[in-house]
């Protein structure tokens, strides 16, 4: 599902406009990112988690000659589904 049919879907179950539906669905996605961030977790109950992890620096290996290489630190958003949308998605 793509942006576009997300806002679609969320404007025909809320019975709102689309551009209403556009507004909300860009206020999540904006709250989500300004939490994740400040390096909060975001809980949506019933959906699941939104968490960042830090990922420390590293060496690694190039994959074509062998090479050592180093990989710097970073910082990923994770989500963690909750049981409710694990139970859906098993059946």
């Amino acid at each position: 599902m793509k942006t576009a049919e997300l806002i679609d879907h969320v404007a025909s179950e809320a019975g709102v406009d689309r551009n209403a539906a556009k507004k909300a669905v860009d206020a999540v996605i904006s709250g989500i990112v300004h939490a994740a961030k400040k390096g909060e977790e975001v809980t949506l109950p019933g959906f699941g988690k939104f968490k960042v992890k830090d990922s420390p620096a590293r060496t690694g290996r190039n994959p074509s000659t062998g090479e050592a290489i180093d990989i710097a630190a970073s910082r990923k958003l994770a989500f963690s589904a909750a049981k409710q949308v694990k139970d859906a998605l098993a059946g």
